[in-house]
């Protein structure tokens, strides 16, 4: 075929499913009135003598093709014969209900608008090779409309959450991918140089440093959707290149941002759903609040026996109960990394309702304000549902002598070999000392949100392109 020859454009094209809604109520062998112009992919085709009939399918639904020989002549006829599953084609005509009941366009004018020159894949079957399907996702989508729809679900979460923070006063921002200091999450960066300033970069691993200076600077209610990046493994729930929602508010605390954090959740999840109810992992769950709210020490008492934060500081006890449990400890350096192991691996799984953890040690949150009357606790929790963390937020420390002396020895674990260490910010340090005022900041994982919703147990089905190994 001759691409030059084909249109450049099929204007004032109508949705399928536009189509069928108006045409539903067409009776048996009756014809409507109404000139119609439909564009879509063959997608089957069958027929004999001078008869076709042809399933043509867009964004928004399926219909039948009647093509016949008497209305189009010979050549255009010919042209519908030849026609191969997969081909891009346009066509305009009345709508007609069949003898048998299937509602169908009577081709008036047939267009080829661009050929599939590759065997089209089995939609019967659908595509089994999971690797095919998200390496070459266009294959998947033209052939599964569950994975359309699948995105489709994502791409409404993603305007729902927009729309209950816009509805909320909060602003939607940009700051920068490229930074000359990484921070905001214990992570390793993508590190890449730029070619005119001579200076190595960073690929953010969060926004949240550049959103508190937005609010040091008077933006007080503050979000940003992008992606961020960290040089991690991968697994079901991790993909180096990942989404993320963050807001802060202002003159919040954390109580504030836990309460608007499920509320967020919840009406995302009717954005998508028209319900809070969802089921996962087989077990009917409701994201409606409240949330139930355990503290991180009860909630790893309750699974091991152990309260880590009730032992001090000691290291012992924990090293034994895990190492007793047949984990690898090998990488387990401090009493910190110990309790986030233990969490991850004893209560992590097991949370499948909606729940939020609260008071975390100081030692695993370097950037949450401390919590009175509790030594060694900040004001954070984090949320799980479906066995995984989906938001972390906390009280945000605006103290710039606390928060430099944090950062130092975060650093100073960097110096001694540990790659997701904060380094040191000076200009967030300097943002601090002009104050920023108390302040509640989240960050939700829109993949992992995405993933509940949409029912899928690996975050592959629901980012379009994944990281794949070669």
């Amino acid at each position: 075929m001759d691409f030059a020859s084909l249109p450049h454009r099929f204007g004032e094209r109508d949705a399928i499913g536009a189509l069928r809604a108006a045409e539903e109520g067409l009776a048996n062998e009756q014809a409507g009135t109404r000139q119609w112009r439909v564009a879509g992919r063959v997608l089957a085709r069958r027929g004999q003598g001078g008869v076709s009939f042809i399933d043509l399918e867009d964004m928004s639904g399926r219909v039948q093709l009647l093509a016949d020989l008497e209305r189009l002549g010979e050549d255009v006829f010919e042209q519908v014969r030849s026609v191969s599953i997969g081909d891009l084609i346009g066509v305009a005509g009345v709508a007609r209900r069949t003898r048998r009941g299937e509602l169908s366009v009577e081709v008036a004018e047939w267009i080829e608008l661009a050929p599939c020159r590759l065997p089209f894949p089995d939609r019967h079957h659908g595509l089994q090779d999971v690797e095919v399907r998200h390496r070459q996702r266009y294959l998947d989508l033209m052939t599964d409309p569950a994975a359309r729809e699948r995105f489709v679900a994502r791409s409404r979460m993603v305007a729902g959450i927009r729309r209950s923070l816009d509805d909320a006063g909060f602003l939607e921002v940009e700051t920068p991918v490229l930074q000359p200091l990484y921070g905001g999450a214990a992570a390793r960066p993508f590190v890449t140089h730029h070619n005119a300033l001579d200076r190595d970069l960073y690929l953010r691993v969060a926004t949240e440093l550049y959103l508190k200076r937005l609010v040091v600077g008077g933006l007080e209610r503050v979000y940003e959707l992008g992606k961020d990046f960290r040089n991690e493994g991968v697994s079901f729930k991790h993909n180096p290149e990942f989404t993320m929602l963050e807001f802060y508010e202002a003159y919040a605390d954390c109580e504030d941002v836990m309460a608007r954090t499920e509320q967020l959740v919840a009406a995302a999840a009717i954005s998508v759903l028209g319900t809070t109810k969802i089921t996962v992992k087989g077990t009917a769950v409701d994201l409606a609040p409240p949330w139930p709210r355990v503290t991180l020490g009860e909630a790893i008492r309750q699974q091991t026996g152990i309260d880590p934060l009730a032992l001090g500081r000691d290291s012992a006890p924990l090293l034994a109960r895990m190492q007793a449990d047949g984990m690898d400890t090998s990488h387990d350096k401090t009493w910190a990394q110990l309790v986030d192991h233990m969490l991850s691996h004893y209560v992590e799984p097991t949370l499948i309702a909606p729940t939020f953890l609260t008071d975390y040690p100081v030692e695993l949150s370097p950037l949450a304000r401390r919590k009175p009357g509790a030594d060694g606790l900040v004001e954070r929790f984090e949320a799980f549902c479906g066995g995984m963390e989906i938001s972390n937020g906390f009280s945000e420390l605006n103290d710039p002598d606390d928060q430099r002396a944090r950062f130092e020895e975060q650093a100073a674990a960097g110096r001694a070999g540990d790659e997701e260490a904060h380094p040191v910010d000076e200009d967030y340090l300097t943002a601090l000392e002009y104050g920023l005022p108390p302040t509640g900041g989240v960050g939700l994982g829109i993949d992992r949100l995405a993933m509940l919703l949409t029912g899928q147990d690996t975050i592959r089905e629901v980012v379009l392109f994944p990281a794949m190994r070669t």
